[in-house]
């Protein structure tokens, strides 16, 4: 069928007639749209150094492997872990950032402290919940984030070790963090503090924060979540459009979908708990996502972003070009990266009290 119109007074009544007649046409087939193989080049626009990551393969060997028993994924994590804390070593030593192991309401964790601390940031607290789709970061291999974070927002953090799967599913890691933020408080007002998070720490994030404001108590000052996994059940569009594309998470029919079923355990995908996207918004702090165009998880960030919104709560989200999931991490000193950071000091600074 076609519609058109020389008068721009009855657009609006054609445009109605015709999608009414193509939705009637096409209501018994509304199936997946097929899309010719294409090759996807490296945008312009970005630094040197964002186009080396944006063009690297797939970064994780094993992101299509299915892990068979709780023992292989031991054997995954720990096989990472005392690499990373050899590179993250050299990463506080080359920009001024100490470490100190303490132990919050029973809970491990670390505190990143900068080697200098603006005034207007002295009393404040970040607290952080490190990525690794609640089964990888543990110990001080999950204080990368933090680190940064310290480094280029000249803020104290502190990053909970929580407890992970498949040792501890859900609630194991919310439990932990709900124990160490009542710690916090033991110390710090509310409106001094800041929860951030990337991931699947992201989420835990926002569903602590959906715990607090359910409980009726203290919530922080803001919110800065960088592509929270916060829809374990596989949907969005993004899950689909970026498969591929984004050479970090690739697929969600990959290990990620494995790791979602042994996090959750028992318990449901779809419950706010495990999957905070079905969970209630109200009462949310002023909140800030950052995500990238070709993140597999982009849906889950823009989703949030309009349950914010939706809920009344500001919520400023900041989409970067062509970057994959957490892709910014990848190289501490790229500018796509401290302009992220950059970012976020700024959101935080704009709500934290001094």
């Amino acid at each position: 069928m076609t519609c058109f119109t020389s008068r721009p007074s009855a657009m609006t009544a054609i445009l109605i007639s015709c999608s009414a007649s193509t939705l009637s046409a096409q209501e018994t087939d509304i199936g997946p749209r097929d899309v010719p193989a294409r090759i996807i080049p490296t945008p312009e626009g970005l630094s040197k150094a964002g186009r080396a990551l944006i063009a690297q393969p797939f970064w994780l060997a094993f992101w299509n492997e299915h892990p068979a028993s709780a023992d292989v994924w031991k054997a995954y994590e720990a096989g990472s872990v005392e690499q990373i804390e050899v590179v993250l070593a050299d990463l506080r030593e080359s920009l001024g950032v100490t470490m100190k192991q303490v132990e919050m309401g029973g809970v491990n964790a670390y505190i990143l402290t900068p080697e200098t601390i603006p005034a207007a940031h002295e009393g404040q607290l970040i607290v952080n919940a490190h990525g690794g789709a609640y089964v990888f970061g543990s110990g001080a291999s999950g204080t990368f984030e933090a680190t940064l974070m310290a480094a280029y927002g000249g803020y104290r953090v502190l990053a909970f070790d929580y407890s992970m799967a498949p040792e501890a599913p859900y609630p194991a890691a919310l439990d932990d963090d709900a124990a160490a933020w009542e710690a916090v408080l033991e110390h710090h007002e509310p409106e001094q503090v800041a929860f951030t998070g990337t991931s699947a720490g992201g989420a835990l994030i926002v569903a602590m924060t959906q715990r607090l404001v359910a409980e009726g108590l203290p919530v922080p000052a803001a919110v800065a979540v960088n592509t929270p996994w916060v829809d374990l059940t596989g949907s969005g569009d993004s899950l689909s459009v970026n498969e591929g594309v984004d050479n970090v998470l690739v697929s969600y029919d990959g290990f990620l979908s494995d790791a979602a079923r042994i996090y959750a355990g028992d318990t449901a995908l779809t419950v706010p708990g495990v999957s905070p996207i079905y969970g209630n918004f109200a009462g949310f702090p002023p909140t800030l996502l950052i995500t990238g165009t070709r993140d597999l998880l982009l849906s889950d960030t823009v989703r949030t972003q309009r349950a914010l919104r939706q809920a009344g709560v500001e919520a400023n989200i900041q989409i970067f070009e062509a970057f994959s999931h957490e892709q910014y991490l990848f190289d501490p000193v790229a500018p796509e990266t401290l302009e992220i950071f950059a970012e976020i000091t700024g959101f935080l600074d704009a709500h934290l009290a001094p």
